[in-house]
């Protein structure tokens, strides 16, 4: 990288750092080289670039403090372990070059090679059916298993489901998130957003001590369709934020594939539209990879099998009957074992088990139910 690139690098993360300046100012700094032409330290020489007054008194105090000032978002960073990622720096995703706004800077935190990746979004509703909870477990685990990592926004249901799903295979998962991303929202997701960055990445453009507020979420929801070649819509109702993430990937022109509901559900009205104005019927990832031909062989060569984690999710003769079981129909564990015939205290700890897993759960009334 040269110096006048490590510069302008500089600039564009101090910029990002400053309060009420935005995209299209931190374009007209990289427009004029600001970081050759200005002194910086006068709110006039940014006004002289079309800054307003505002913003051209914030970029002057910003640029009076050292680059790494103690509380600095970038510092912060990278005391949390983030990588500071700008369209300057190698690990920037390609795809997201390619939109009309790219983030002029990311916070990564885990692993930042999956940024390279092939990569689909899986969003829908925060309230899904069992049916919408089973399809985006099973289909974001069979894309990920076969290489494709599964983005997502963190957000309560179809989101979590896909994350939660995409970590037991190769591809893992990417959670894109509104805060900044030492700021895990919603805060239940806490053990999910500790995995992922264990197992998967956490990525996010707010920086960090950034307060959250509504207006990051369309932000955030263009990340999550501009990294990925497609967006899968599982369940959403009419005008749902994951509608709005269905229209910003057709605006970029990726593709849009939606999983096909009831009729009789508002919550596949979304979908079911989506299907009908042209987006691809999808029910695994077949339907997806036969969208692009050059995808297998990519993915064959980026895959590795993590042996550990195969192991880990492998089922015995024992629980995989108790699966069996519970995918026809939810049952208490008095049930199962009148159907096992497996003692009581095996038969609890097999449950426990499948619950860490993540092959079923645990409902109010001890009723179980396969994942």
């Amino acid at each position: 990288m040269t110096l006048n690139v490590d510069k302008c690098k500089q600039m564009v993360i101090m910029l990002h750092e400053c309060s009420g300046i935005g995209w299209h100012t931190v374009q007209k700094a990289v427009a004029h080289k600001a970081w050759e032409r200005l002194d910086g330290n006068s709110a006039f020489d940014w006004t002289a670039i079309g800054f307003g007054r505002a913003q051209a008194e914030a970029a002057a105090r910003r640029w009076q403090d050292p680059f790494d000032w103690p509380e600095s978002p970038y510092l912060r960073a990278q005391a949390l372990g983030a990588a500071v990622i700008t369209p300057y720096d190698e690990a920037y995703p390609e795809e997201l070059r390619r939109i009309p706004q790219p983030p002029w800077v990311l916070y990564a935190l885990g692993n930042v090679e999956l940024l390279k990746r092939p990569s689909i979004a899986m969003v829908g509703t925060r309230n899904p059916s069992a049916y919408g909870r089973h399809t985006a477990l099973a289909l974001s685990e069979e894309l990920s298993r076969r290489g494709l990592t599964v983005v997502s926004g963190l957000a309560r249901g179809i989101d979590s489901k896909a994350h939660e799903a995409a970590l037991r295979g190769h591809g893992s998962t990417i959670a894109v998130l509104a805060s900044p991303v030492d700021l895990c929202y919603p805060p239940e997701n806490r053990s999910l957003y500790q995995e992922i960055i264990r197992e998967g990445l956490i990525l996010s453009e707010s920086p960090v001590g950034s307060p959250l507020h509504p207006g990051m979420f369309p932000l955030r929801n263009r990340i999550i369709a501009g990294l990925s070649l497609g967006t899968i819509v599982v369940e959403a109702a009419k005008g749902s934020g994951s509608l709005i993430t269905a229209d910003q990937a057709l605006e970029m022109g990726r593709d849009v594939f939606a999983v096909p509901g009831p009729i009789s559900s508002p919550k596949s009205e979304g979908p079911n539209s989506l299907i009908r104005e042209g987006a691809k019927l999808v029910s695994s990832a077949d339907h997806i990879l036969e969208e692009y031909s050059w995808l297998e062989e990519k993915l064959a060569a980026l895959t590795k099998p993590k042996q550990a984690a195969v192991a880990a999710a492998s089922m015995n003769a024992e629980e995989q009957k108790i699966i069996d079981l519970l995918r026809d129909r939810p049952l208490t564990i008095n049930e199962l074992h009148q159907l096992t015939m497996i003692p009581f205290g095996h038969l609890s700890a097999l449950l426990i088990n499948l619950c860490i897993k993540r092959k079923i759960e645990q409902q109010p009334g001890a009723v179980y139910i396969a994942l």
